[in-house]
């Protein structure tokens, strides 16, 4: 090693075995500020921080790009816009701000962000949780960031486990679960390990189980959109761009999805997970699209998610059966897209 290898500066960030499970796949990059300076005119947006694509980054601007200033965000959640651990490593060895786009039911780990104004004392208890694969401090050097493995109730909570994060009533620490997660790669300092091994009496959460139990439960519901809200047509209609989206979803999906024996083999819960995770990388392609002045209908998008679905699940009986006037995996689909976007309308 020399002196400018990372993996000597921060050897308790690149061993650790939590992180070495992440470091495969390809969702990492830096945080950089994306677009103009905030002036007076308004035509042109702000700078702000965001994951980049690093990808681009690299290999630098062409005359077609047209995005404001020298970086672009990351526009998908493949090897398109990001890199792996290693790769990045290699790229940027001085990269402050490391992301990571965390999937907590493909990766199996979820990360507790634990804010800078968080209260010393839960702060502390939250620090002396069992089970803890990483830890370390935020950006401000006020906070913590914990990465833990996926709750073993994880799915006794349906409406939490479709969430992206799970945050606390006061904002002190949030459940990030299918999320962007910084990493700043700086240890807890030997002084609050010292204080939280010498705390005493019963910590207010006696595992990672309780603690996403207690917020998994207060987890808004589903909207209450109807899948017969999502007109899908007798027939698939013309879409746009609509294989080479599939084929980009299903690469990102590779030996990304879980497996049934996660779910004790019930095929519903499987399959619910299959659609929920396949629709995020599907929003990620429209989303790409769109900037290119694209539009796609929810019943566009439930298609494309049905598409997608069936190369991956394998048929079973129940799927011969009709809802709504269409295939069982197809109304499925447009279920969940219904209820994807009038939470997303709900919340603009």
């Amino acid at each position: 090693m020399t002196s400018a290898d990372p993996h000597a500066w921060f050897p308790q960030f690149y061993g650790n075995p939590a992180i070495r499970t992440l470091a495969s796949a390809c969702r990492w990059t830096i945080s950089g500020q994306i677009g103009e300076e905030t002036s007076d005119d308004l035509t042109k947006p702000p700078k702000r921080k965001a994951p980049i694509d690093v990808r681009h980054l690299l290999a630098g601007c062409t005359s077609s790009c047209k995005h404001a200033g020298p970086l672009r965000g990351a526009f998908t959640l493949d090897e398109t816009c990001l890199l792996t651990l290693d790769e990045l490593t290699a790229a940027i060895p001085k990269a402050a701000n490391t992301a990571f786009y965390l999937q907590a039911q493909t990766d199996g780990l979820l990360v507790l962000d634990i804010e800078a104004g968080c209260p010393a004392d839960v702060a502390t208890d939250l620090l002396r949780l069992p089970g803890i694969l990483y830890s370390e401090l935020s950006m401000s050097g006020q906070g913590f960031h914990l990465v833990m493995p996926l709750p073993k109730n994880f799915h006794d909570f349906p409406v939490a486990a479709d969430k992206r994060v799970l945050r606390e009533e006061h904002g002190w620490y949030e459940l990030l679960l299918d999320h962007w997660s910084t990493f700043t790669r700086q240890p807890v300092p030997d002084r609050i390990v010292a204080h939280v091994s010498a705390a005493t009496g019963a910590p207010v959460f006696a595992s990672i189980e309780d603690l996403y139990a207690q917020l998994a439960v207060n987890a808004r519901g589903r909207s209450g959109a109807s899948a017969s809200a999502v007109d899908t047509a007798e027939d698939m209609p013309d879409i746009p761009y609509s294989q080479v989206i599939v084929e980009q979803t299903l690469a990102s999906a590779h030996r990304q999805l879980r497996d049934p024996g996660d779910f004790d083999h019930d095929m519903s819960r499987w399959e619910f997970s299959v659609l929920a995770s396949l629709y995020g990388w599907i929003r990620t392609q429209l989303r790409a699209y769109n900037a290119l002045g694209v539009e796609y209908s929810t019943g566009d998008t439930a298609w494309l998610l049905y598409k997608a679905a069936v190369d991956v699940i394998p048929a079973r009986p129940k799927h011969s059966e009709r809802r709504n006037g269409r295939p069982f995996l197809l109304d499925r689909a447009a279920s969940l897209v219904a209820d994807r976007e009038a939470r997303s309308s709900s919340t603009d």
